[in-house]
């Protein structure tokens, strides 16, 4: 399998060179996190077995959010916590897109417009469920910032999934969507959605100081469709969250100075390849940094970890101890795996970190004296 860090080793003279001037400071600290991890130019760790003091040096993993190496425990405890606050219900999973004469500024802003992107998609849900007939209260998301196309191309756009339901704090009331007589889910008209999404993120962004193109389109795109109960939709969202844009298994090729890479047409569904430059590789896999600190994903309404009371009266008036034999033992969250001893199977802790390959390598000689001195 073709790894990342040896395609950056290989072409990232021709990356810094060809795109020196685009690149930012965050897209240099990935690029170098990823050269180093898990190989013998990063540092590594001093792991003792907690049995029998057998002790092995472990390489480090660099850690970093699109190295598709590492994260993957944060990715899947991600999933895990998302799941236990599942409702039982219908869930849709909306997408707002943001039009392609809009991503230069989202570019030139980057944290400024994503942030506004993910708040104004919330505050459109919350206007359409405080506004709708059957829910008339506050719903619950869960929303996840996505930069990239399935070709890694720049496309910015917000992933929302929610359960059809909306809780009323005021009246204590817990209110959900029901199924049309078809037995197929609808929630909000996407044209509806579409259109409140554009008038609220352009004002938000006009009232920050940003200078809005002068070509933006009056229509823009929103999909919303149903998900079953959801689970699915979060195991897919929480895929991107941690791992980077690519998986290594998706690098096919690397020869002749060109990377070919394997994506699935978002048309027809089918596996296809793309053969591009090894420069242009790099470019399109670090393009999808995002700033240092940015949360790309956000919990709102009564799915927020901070909204104790609205989870305690929806626990009160939904989750109610059923009426029976007790309920089974739920799953425990799933441990952080344990590197074991290869002499007797014992786990192994960490007792040093952050050894560099300097101080692992063996003392250099020391010249002989000379007898004349």
């Amino acid at each position: 399998m073709i790894t990342l860090a040896s395609v950056i080793e290989r072409f990232e003279a021709d990356y810094l060179a060809q795109y020196r001037r685009a690149i930012l400071p965050s897209h240099r600290q990935a690029l170098a996190a990823m050269k180093g991890c898990r190989t013998s130019m990063g540092s590594a760790m001093l792991a003792q077995c907690s049995v029998c003091d057998e002790q092995r040096l472990v390489p480090h993993s660099c850690g970093h959010r699109n190295c598709p190496h590492c994260q993957h425990f944060e990715s899947q405890r991600w999933i895990e916590r998302q799941t236990a606050r599942l409702v039982a219900g219908s869930y849709f999973l909306i997408t707002f897109t943001l039009p392609a004469e809009l991503r230069h500024l989202a570019w030139q802003h980057q944290r400024t417009v994503y942030d506004q992107m993910i708040a104004s998609a919330w505050e459109t849900l919350r206007t359409f469920s405080h506004n709708h007939k059957q829910l008339q209260g506050s719903p619950g998301a869960v929303a996840v910032l996505h930069t990239h196309s399935r070709q890694l191309a720049f496309h910015p756009h917000v992933h929302v999934v929610m359960p059809a339901a909306a809780l009323d704090a005021d009246k204590g009331l817990w209110r959900t969507l029901r199924k049309s007589t078809k037995g197929k889910g609808y929630l909000f008209n996407h044209k509806a959605l579409a259109k409140v999404f554009r008038g609220k993120l352009l004002a938000a962004l006009a009232q920050l100081g940003l200078k809005l193109p002068a070509d933006c389109p009056e229509e823009w795109v929103v999909d919303c469709k149903g998900v079953g109960n959801g689970h699915k939709a979060l195991v897919y969202l929480g895929r991107y969250l941690y791992r980077g844009v690519i998986a290594e298994r998706d690098i096919i090729k690397c020869d002749n100075g060109q990377v070919t890479y394997r994506y699935r047409d978002s048309k027809t569904q089918k596996t296809a390849l793309r053969t591009v430059s090894g420069a242009r590789f790099l470019w399109l896999v670090l393009q999808h940094v995002l700033p240092k600190g940015f949360r790309r994903s956000r919990n709102f309404g009564f799915l927020h970890p901070n909204s104790k009371r609205l989870i305690a009266l929806l626990k009160l008036l939904v989750f109610k101890p059923p009426v029976g034999p007790p309920a089974p033992v739920t799953t425990p969250t799933t441990p952080r795996p344990q590197w074991l001893c290869t002499c007797c199977g014992a786990p192994m802790v960490i007792v040093r970190r952050r050894i560099w390959p300097s101080a692992c390598a063996p003392p250099a000689a020391t010249p002989e004296s000379n007898p004349g001195t």
